[in-house]
């Protein structure tokens, strides 16, 4: 049997979204191990049951807080015995110091990715030209197919996750991301939750969040009506990963920004409404899956940088504090929207996961079904024939060695 390492060390919606490439490997008959911060190993186990998990501490923030020595005893625990294995390959996922020092533990011949060659840091023709085509963002891949596309064969994107559907708990509302422009203040969030429950069947409501949300979930419950507030349950803070696996896996829908938990509710097949601003773009990080749908703030300077201040007064919120958002939360009828935002539901294509517009007037639409047909066929999942010519799109994103010598993988 083939042993496979996937080293993914970075946060916890990544981890879910290694899952096609996971499966592709294994549906190829491989033993798969995966490297992930030692933070997630718990959860790891939980999505990834038949595959062999290796923690290390890799995360800045627990570095920077650790005995430096306890972290390089501990990681060359780990490191001596991932070395010892003799893995047929290594997918080494991030750009990162940490990533690139774990490369250095394999032959480079194995190591697909990111990885180091007589000292110098190198990536593969894949990574290249997805840095290239990337910097379009409303063009851009799903990171879940971006990845997959690393093993040699990649599973249909519908055996990924479960088709949705609601299973009887009620509604799950996640208070917020890692960056807080990418989240609904809680005066924006109240209408819509409001809304929602109006028209579900179970009418409990689960406040979802770490530690970091505690104050914002106790907010929260205190601004909705007093009517329901007995329904409302705070649960920021309060959950391990093995308890939120459980809460959301019986929820009928979750309300959410893009989130780690976002996906794991894609994962566990519950269905998602997702809020998409600032940063967050859908056909990025969009929930996989069949039937997901999400808003998308259609304001122009979207999708920006986080890191950069926002010179618009954070315009792209204005979309979501609109009555018409609040009553499509309760209809679903994407005709209640307003037409400054954006409705796409995820389905699929050749490629993997699509997001189809059904609400707005989009005008890269056009371009990113080329862009989406043109790496279709670069990665073998269409006959460029019957979509091409690609021409122009080659000659945007090809550099000279690709047209010479392209291999997509190594």
């Amino acid at each position: 049997m083939k042993r496979e390492l996937v080293v993914q060390l970075t946060r916890f919606g990544d981890l879910i979204q290694t899952k096609r490439l996971v499966l592709s490997l294994q549906r190829q008959g491989s033993e798969v191990h995966l490297m992930i911060d030692r933070s997630l190993k718990k959860l790891a186990g939980l999505v990834y049951p038949d595959v062999v998990i290796h923690s290390i501490i890799s995360h800045g923030s627990a570095i920077s807080t650790a005995d430096t020595w306890r972290v390089l005893i501990e990681n060359r625990k780990t490191f001596d015995q991932v070395s010892g294995i003799n893995f047929d390959r290594v997918y080494n996922l991030n750009f990162s110091a940490m990533n690139y020092a774990v490369s250095a533990l394999f032959n480079p011949a194995k190591v697909v990715g990111y990885r180091l060659e007589n000292g110098q840091e190198l990536k593969s023709p894949w990574i290249e030209l997805a840095f290239r085509f990337s910097a379009n963002r409303r063009c851009g891949i799903n990171l879940v197919d971006y990845w997959a596309a690393f093993a040699d064969k990649m599973i249909a994107p519908q055996d990924v996750n479960p088709v949705p559907e609601a299973k009887g708990g009620g509604i799950g509302v996640v208070l917020s991301g890692r960056e807080s422009r990418r989240s609904l203040p809680i005066n924006v969030l109240v209408p819509i939750i409001g809304a929602a429950r109006s028209s579900a069947a179970n009418k409990k409501v689960f406040l979802l969040g770490s530690s970091a949300e505690k104050e914002s979930g106790a907010k929260l419950k205190q601004a909705l009506p007093k009517s329901f507030s007995g329904d409302v349950i705070n649960l920021a803070g309060k959950t391990d990963w093995a308890d939120l696996y459980e809460i959301v896996s019986g929820l009928d829908r979750i309300l959410t920004p893009d989130t780690g938990t976002m996906h794991l509710a894609a994962h566990l097949g519950i269905p998602v409404t997702a809020f998409f601003l600032s940063s967050a773009w859908v056909t990025e990080t969009g929930p996989y899956g069949e039937g997901h749908r999400i808003l998308q703030s259609s304001a122009p300077c979207a999708p920006c940088l986080e890191s950069a201040p926002c010179p618009n007064q954070i315009a792209c919120l204005d979309a979501f504090k609109s009555g018409e958002t609040s009553r499509y939360a309760a209809t679903g009828k994407p005709s209640h929207l307003s037409e400054n935002m954006f409705l796409f539901e995820s389905g699929f294509d050749a490629l993997g996961v699509r997001f189809n517009l059904i609400r707005g007037a989009e005008p890269y639409a056009e371009e990113r079904r080329r862009m989406r047909d043109f790496l279709a066929a670069h990665l073998g999942l269409a006959d460029p024939a019957q979509h091409g010519p690609f021409f122009d799109i080659a000659e945007r994103y090809y550099r000279d060695k690709d047209w010479i010598t392209f291999n997509r993988k190594s």
